[in-house]
C-alpha cells in the first residue's frame, strides 16, 4: 500500500468520524434566506464543494505546442547548412 492511499484512508475516516459527531440541526443563512439545516449536511456539502473545486485546480492542462515555431528555431532559413561543425568533422 502506498503512503498516498494511506493518507487518503485516514483523511476519510477522520472525516466520517467528523460528520458522524455533528448531527444536530442549525440556521444557515444563503443570501436573503435563513434555512434550518442539519450540521452532518453542511459539513458534508462544504467537504464536497472543496473536493471538487481541488480536482477542478489540480487537473493538468493540455499544453499547446508551436510547431512552427520549435520547426524555424531548429531550421535556420538564413543558413541552408545546419549542420554543426562536430558533425561536418565526422563526415569528412
Amino acid at each position: 500500500m502506498s503512503i498516498k492511499t494511506i493518507v487518503v484512508v485516514v483523511v476519510a475516516v477522520l472525516l466520517t468520524i467528523v460528520l458522524m459527531q455533528n448531527t444536530d440541526e442549525v440556521y444557515f443563512k444563503f443570501l436573503f434566506s435563513t434555512f434550518r439545516v442539519s450540521k452532518l449536511m453542511m459539513m458534508l456539502v462544504v467537504a464536497v464543494t472543496g473536493f471538487v473545486l481541488g480536482l477542478i485546480v489540480a487537473w493538468p492542462k493540455k499544453q499547446k505546442f508551436d510547431i512552427g515555431g520549435y520547426h524555424d528555431a531548429i531550421h535556420d532559413k538564413n543558413n541552408p547548412d545546419t549542420l554543426s561543425d562536430e558533425d561536418r568533422e565526422y563526415i569528412n
